[in-house]
């Protein structure tokens, strides 16, 4: 059973949330402050954490920095603040979706689901999984590196490092991202066919949040993220990853 975090300084929003994820088959945690989240945090991890930004007296976005800090779990933003920039600070900090108040919980429901699908690793029907591992027996495991520039991305263990080894945290929208420009070099992405790729059904028409994760995988892997070398915009089509990507 999935746990999921619920913080809100509104207990009929939590009662409400609570009630209907556990109808839904989910085990729920309600909590009204950022202290209270970060002992649950510490003490029994949830697989996603549903963050409201309107907090008296606290910083929702920086609790959501903390977390992405400190802990891999699902984190979707559930705030009344509907300005575009703010939903773009909440997505560069890390959240892997932003939803506004009043929400519909059916949609809250497909959108937690997607995110936790991500983080998931794939499940292999029973008798597949015998045969990989029959396969797996006899062949050596398939190469999931991949090397470009002063980095190594490890696609199996989902974690990238530098030439020091020194590991650099992604979030999972920027990981799924990295792996589908690390495997498309020199070609020109749309935007559409990235958001495809990393979002599945999921993505929405005229989604900006490729845009956002871009941004934030430059400041990441780029020496100037102004002036990038490995990720490229081109103007009117999309983004084109520039470096070499060879196999360990």
């Amino acid at each position: 059973m999935q746990h999921i975090a619920v913080l809100d300084d509104e207990a009929d929003i939590t009662r409400l949330l609570a009630t209907y994820l556990q109808g839904q088959g989910f085990r729920v945690s309600q909590v009204h402050d950022g202290n209270a989240l970060l002992q649950l945090m510490a003490a029994d991890t949830p697989n996603l954490v549903l963050l409201d930004l309107g907090l008296p007296g606290e910083d929702g976005l920086a609790i959501a920095r903390r977390l992405r800090e400190h802990w891999h779990c699902g984190l979707v933003i559930v705030t009344g603040r509907g300005d575009p920039v703010d939903k773009v600070v909440g997505l560069e900090i890390g959240a892997d979706d932003y939803v506004i108040k009043p929400f519909d919980l059916r949609e809250l429901l497909a959108r937690i689901r997607a995110v936790l699908r991500r983080l998931a690793p794939a499940e292999v029907p029973p008798a597949a999984a015998a045969a990989a591992a029959t396969a797996a027996a006899a062949a050596p495991a398939p190469n999931e590196l991949l090397r470009f520039a002063q980095w190594l991305l490890d696609i199996g263990a989902r974690r990238l490092q530098d030439t020091a080894g020194k590991e650099v945290p992604l979030t999972t929208g920027e990981f799924e991202l990295l792996v589908v420009f690390a495997r498309h070099p020199g070609r020109v992405l749309s935007r559409d066919f990235l958001l495809e790729s990393t979002r599945g059904r999921e993505a929405a028409p005229f989604d900006r949040t490729i845009d956002v994760q871009v941004g934030r995988l430059r400041k990441k892997l780029e020496a100037d993220p102004e002036r990038p070398e490995i990720i490229k915009s081109v103007r009117g089509a999309g983004y084109v990853f520039t470096s070499r990507v060879g196999t360990t």
